[in-house]
């Protein structure tokens, strides 16, 4: 069975990550299948908005940790493509949509920033364990944090890398709607049909409009910050840190 499952009826574009078993977590067939679903819905003339979900208890634990062990310990590159996979959701002309049922952790609470709305149910969390594994937020996902929930926000998220219920993450802007469990599928449609619904040439118009208006965040030079990032990929403690959370132990960070 596919990682990443795609389907249209009337109008609606549903793209459901399939890994329930591993907390839908991104791995390269669910990153590459993103890039090729999104390339193909561009020149799809029947889609009029785009609903993002994942099978089972979790929306998206974030990236495959025993992928990025195994990158790590082989000395490849850890870089995974998936900044550009968010960036691609993001740019797209058709207003996407996050179906949020529970947790969206790291990757997957980027992933669902990077949507245009969210709608989340009452079980949900939110948060961005980065630190705990001994990595740097890439700038452009840092940037989308900031530009939704406030810098005051985007430090505690960050730095204490402890996940939000869904009533705070409601409180300070990360999703749109909260329901409960049982509401969820409903609240999610009933908005996608109320988009879809509209003329698509406006909806294509109004997108365009408000990515204009942030454009100017993609003049920051950052090489630097990319830097930061890569170093910290590549360093003991971001190896130790993916490995004590896949032995589900404290991890022992030294600085280097």
């Amino acid at each position: 069975m596919s990682d990443i499952l795609y389907t249209v009826t009337d109008g609606i574009a549903t793209v459901t990550m399939n890994r329930p078993e591993k907390r839908n977590a991104l791995n390269t067939a669910i990153i590459t299948g993103f890039h090729t679903i999104f390339q193909e819905l561009e020149t799809n003339p029947t889609v009029r908005v785009v609903v993002i979900r994942g099978e089972g208890k979790a929306f998206c634990s974030g990236l495959d940790l025993r992928e990025l062990s195994s990158r790590q310990q082989g000395d490849a590159d850890p870089e995974t493509g998936v900044v550009q996979i968010f960036q691609q959701i993001e740019g797209s002309r058709h207003p996407t949509i996050a179906m949020v049922q529970g947790d969206a952790l790291a990757g997957g609470c980027e992933l669902a920033l990077h949507c245009d709305l969210r709608v989340a149910s009452d079980a949900a969390r939110f948060g961005m364990p980065l630190a705990r594994l001994g990595l740097v937020i890439p700038f452009p996902l840092g940037q989308k944090l900031v530009e939704i929930v406030g810098p005051a926000f985007t430090k505690q998220i960050l730095l204490t890398g402890q996940p939000i219920d869904a009533k705070r993450a409601y409180e300070i802007g990360m999703s749109h709607q909260l329901v409960s469990p049982s509401e969820l599928e409903n609240a999610t449609y009933a908005l996608a049909r109320t988009i879809a619904d509209n003329a698509p040439l406006s909806l294509a118009g109004m997108k365009a409009t408000i990515l204009r208006a942030i454009s100017s965040r993609e003049t920051i030079n950052a090489n630097d910050l990319h830097e930061l990032v890569s170093q910290a990929r590549k360093s003991a403690d971001a190896k130790e840190g993916v490995l004590a959370m896949l032995e589900k132990r404290k991890p022992v960070f030294r600085g280097h």
